[in-house]
């Protein structure tokens, strides 16, 4: 295999294929879609808000929150004493939204899924 196709992140040989499914594994929690979709739609937001919007408690909002910002999918910023949480970048959102597209065609039952509506 020469060195061009293994850089190729879209090539079945490449050197990324590991790395995109450890994305994907931490993108397969549901609190971890819910916190991205959050983001996607609110910007920012701070752990005490997250947690009431995906309906858990802040120490495990926290924790999804730690995974995400290691697998640098979220960054912080500090706002006087509450660190606000954003989306690093557009693609776990896009990610996350292809995913909910697909889950809708899989329960469609020959009917037209909802995105396509939109």
């Amino acid at each position: 295999m020469d060195a061009h196709n293994k850089r190729c992140g879209l090539n079945p040989e490449s050197e990324y294929i590991e790395l995109a499914a450890e994305v994907m594994g931490i993108l397969s929690d549901a609190t971890r879609i819910r916190i991205i979709l959050a983001l996607r739609k609110a910007g920012e937001l701070s752990v005490n808000a997250l947690a009431e919007i995906v309906e858990k408690k802040r120490a495990g909002v926290s924790q999804h929150l730690a995974r995400l910002r290691m697998a640098r999918m979220v960054t912080t910023r500090q706002e006087g004493t509450s660190v606000l949480y954003r989306l690093s970048d557009e693609h776990a959102a896009k990610l996350v939204i292809e995913a909910v597209k697909q889950a809708e065609h899989a329960v469609a039952n020959g009917q037209t899924p909802p995105h396509h509506h939109a």
